[in-house]
This record gives C-alpha cells, sequence and structure tokens, in this order.
C-alpha cells in the first residue's frame, strides 16, 4: 500500500502553507494491493476490525455508535433523533445521577441553535428491553444448551493444555541433562550455568506435575442435574436472566448493539415514537407516553388515592392513615401510612382536610349516632344495613359507615332497649 498520507496545501497571510501527514480515506489511497504478503490475519477479519474502532469512536461523527460505557443509558449509542438525524446525548440527574435524559443538542453545540428532542429514559429504556426481549426468548433455550457445552469442554481443555505443557517441559529438562553431561568438567564456569538451567528446567516439570496430580485429582465433572435444570430454566425465562443481578448495565447494552443497528425517536406531543432498525434489515415501530407531571414511577395508585379523597371527607388523617393500613394498602414507594404522609397526599392533590361537623351538614350519621337515634346496638344497625333495611355507603372494610338520615325516617326496629350494661343478660318475662 501507498499514499496513506497526504498534504494539504492553503495560502494564509499571501504565503503558501503546507500542511503534511494527515490520513487519507482508504478509498483514496493510490496503491492498495490486499493479501499481497501474508499476515497475521485475513484482509476481511482486518476491515472488520476496523470498522468496529471506528464504530466505537466517541465524538467522531454522526454514524459512528460510540464504545459501550458503564453508565445506566441502556440505548446510548443507539438513539438518532427523527427530525434532524444527529445522535441523542445522555443526561443524568437526580440523587445520585440515576435519572436518564436523551437529549438531541447537536445543533445547539454547533450553531447556537434551540435544542430539538428531550426525554426521559426509563420508559423508552423499558419499552424497547422489553421489545428484544420478546424476540429473543426463542433463542434462550440455545444460549442455555451452548453454556452447557461451553463449561463441560473448558475442563478437558485446560487439562490437554496442562499435558502439553508437561511434555514440552520434560523435553527441555532432558535436553538441559544432555547438555549437562557433554560439558568439560574442567570448564566450571560452563558447568555451573548448565546445571542451573537444568535446575529450572526440573523445577518448572514438577510444577507442571503437580497441577497435572490436581487435575486427576478433582476432576471437573460435567453439570450436576440440579445445576443443569437450573441453566435451562434461565434459558427459558429470559427475562429473569435480563434483571438477574450479576447482569451489569454494560452487559445489556452489549446484548442490544448485537441485534440493533439504531432507533430513529421522534417525538410528538405526549408521545414517542421509536423505530428500531434490527441486524438483518427488518423494522419495528413503538410508541411510549411521554413523561408527564405527577405520572411517575413512584405515585399512588388510582384506587388508593380515590380511598383517600373518599375517606378525607369522614376521617382527619390520623384516622386516614389508621383505615389504609388495615386495608394493606401502600404509598406509592412501598411504605405505610402515617398521618403526615396522608397530608402531604392532600396537599399535592388539591383535597380538602376534614371539618368537624362536614358529616352533618351533608345530612348524614355515623354508625354510633344511628345507633343512638334507634336506641338500639351497633351490631342491630349492622344487621339492618345487612339486610337492605338502611342503605349506606362504606368507602372500605374497615372504613366508617355513612348512613344517611333520611333512612333512619319512621324506622321502628321490633328490638328490646339497650342495657346500660351490654354484659348483662337479660329476659322476657310473659
Amino acid at each position: 500500500m501507498f499514499g496513506r498520507t497526504g498534504s494539504r496545501v492553503s495560502v494564509q497571510d499571501g504565503r503558501k502553507r503546507v500542511v503534511r501527514g494527515f490520513r487519507r480515506a482508504q478509498s483514496e489511497w493510490e496503491v492498495l494491493i490486499p493479501e499481497h504478503h501474508e499476515g497475521y490475519i485475513s484482509w476481511a477479519e482486518f476491515g472488520r476490525n476496523q470498522a468496529l474502532i471506528a464504530d466505537n469512536a466517541n465524538g467522531k461523527g454522526l454514524m459512528a455508535r460510540g464504545s459501550v460505557r458503564r453508565g445506566d443509558a441502556l440505548l446510548a449509542g443507539l438513539l438518532r433523533c427523527g427530525h434532524c438525524g444527529r445522535r441523542l446525548h445522555v443526561s443524568y440527574s437526580g440523587t445520585g445521577g440515576y435519572c436518564v435524559r436523551y437529549n438531541c443538542r447537536g445543533a445547539h453545540i454547533n450553531h447556537g441553535s434551540e435544542r430539538c428532542i428531550s426525554f426521559g429514559g426509563l420508559r423508552v429504556d423499558g419499552a424497547i428491553a422489553t421489545e428484544v426481549l420478546r424476540f429473543l426468548a426463542p433463542l434462550g433455550i440455545e444460549a442455555a444448551l451452548q453454556a452447557i457445552e461451553a463449561r463441560e469442554a473448558e475442563g478437558s481443555e485446560a487439562r490437554r493444555q496442562t499435558e502439553l505443557a508437561l511434555t514440552q517441559a520434560r523435553y527441555e529438562a532432558e535436553l538441559a541433562r544432555r547438555q549437562y553431561d557433554a560439558v568439560d568438567p574442567g570448564n566450571r564456569l560452563v558447568a555451573a550455568e548448565l546445571e542451573r538451567r537444568w535446575n529450572d528446567r526440573l523445577v518448572e516439570v514438577h510444577r507442571l506435575e503437580e497441577r497435572m496430580g490436581a487435575f486427576d485429582a478433582n476432576p471437573r465433572t460435567s453439570f450436576k442435574a440440579q445445576d443443569r435444570a437450573r441453566l435451562m430454566a434461565l434459558g427459558a425465562d429470559i427475562h429473569t436472566l435480563w434483571h438477574h443481578a450479576v447482569a451489569t448495565a454494560e452487559t445489556r447494552k452489549r446484548i442490544l448493539r448485537t441485534v440493533i443497528i439504531e432507533i430513529v425517536a421522534r417525538v410528538a406531543a405526549d408521545t414517542i415514537h421509536l423505530t428500531i432498525h434490527w441486524q438483518g434489515g427488518d423494522h419495528t415501530s413503538l410508541t411510549v407516553p411521554k413523561n408527564q407531571t405527577g405520572k411517575h414511577r413512584w405515585r399512588t395508585d388510582a384506587d388508593t388515592g380515590d380511598l383517600i379523597r373518599a375517606l378525607a371527607r369522614q376521617q382527619p388523617d390520623g384516622g386516614i392513615a389508621a383505615i389504609l393500613n388495615r386495608a394493606g394498602k401502600r404509598t406509592g414507594k412501598g411504605n405505610s401510612w402515617t398521618e403526615a404522609r396522608v397530608r402531604s397526599f392532600r396537599s399535592a392533590h388539591g383535597v380538602a382536610v376534614y371539618r368537624e361537623g362536614e358529616i352533618a351538614e351533608r345530612g348524614e350519621v355515623t354508625l354510633e349516632e344511628a345507633a343512638t337515634r334507634l336506641q338500639v346496638s351497633k351490631m342491630t344497625v349492622l344487621r339492618l344495613i345487612a339486610g337492605g333495611t338502611i342503605q349506606a355507603n362504606q368507602a372500605c372494610k374497615g372504613a366508617p359507615w355513612a348512613i344517611p338520615e333520611a333512612q333512619l325516617s319512621g324506622l321502628n326496629p321490633a328490638c328490646r332497649p339497650v342495657t346500660e350494661n351490654l354484659d348483662q343478660k337479660t329476659f322476657d318475662f310473659q
């Protein structure tokens, strides 16, 4: 090959300026005869290596994906802006830098213009990972079988390499012995040097013999039945394997780059449109909703929120927290409810605080008040509710009953008066 570097000529301040030594593209080389001499690797492998090096270069053009780094952003280097064609940048924010965000700011950096698009990475990463796992699921069993075969071949290969090294060491020790025997005993300096070499060869033979003895004493058997079954189960359930504690973000990104060329992203009003370009030429389109204020992974579920709104019209914050905990409800982060957390939820969602007397203002009474008016026990009122005689509302199990006053008018339950001592038995005399 000839002409890999060239020179540039320019005129500066009226004088010629020559810059030599800049690298030319391979297509611009003056002479190139592939495989003219025997090389360590083939020309095709050399070309693949050069393409891989160019693709792993960070910040070297629009088409280079860059090398895999240790950040949590799974799609770093794979996302391309569908509006301007530039690669998307990655930024981290939040406590500990765990909040991933993708943004197109190439035009802003280069020309000072406005940023193109920007969106959070949590939902996008999850959607792409789910789609990739859906396509890779049929290959999980095959990968597990290959892992089993590689593990079983590992022990035998290590023993074979050690056996070859031992054969070579014994030959070199025998050669050193013959050289020592052939030397003139009167030439003591040469004899001492040959004796030292012979001893070194014998030490190496002894070391390799001990290693071979360790292989024979503790042979590496094939997988146990339970280990084989566990590995096959992981191959069948590739989702568990993907989220395994040993699988790092770097490993997941390498898997994604193996099957995906790039992902084109376009942002609409409240959605993100993704087009996946798979290795092999296929394409898949996905639509992911954008993050909205208050709608995040730590938000309290809608059912619990509705329950808090209903209980806020009957109970103060402390009573609401107790009812929610008895009902097994949890906050968005999985914590139990406290008075402060209920108050925080109300403030964030504009729920008014409970006022004494607002139940009466709505024309409702509690279970205790209904029992007092009817001069019966609370259990009797509950029986009347269960039987449909009284129509009442309860937000959830364990919550207070809300009974409309109209349900009590004209109601005369056939029962005896309530005694002062509820534990005392009463008798009907005739």
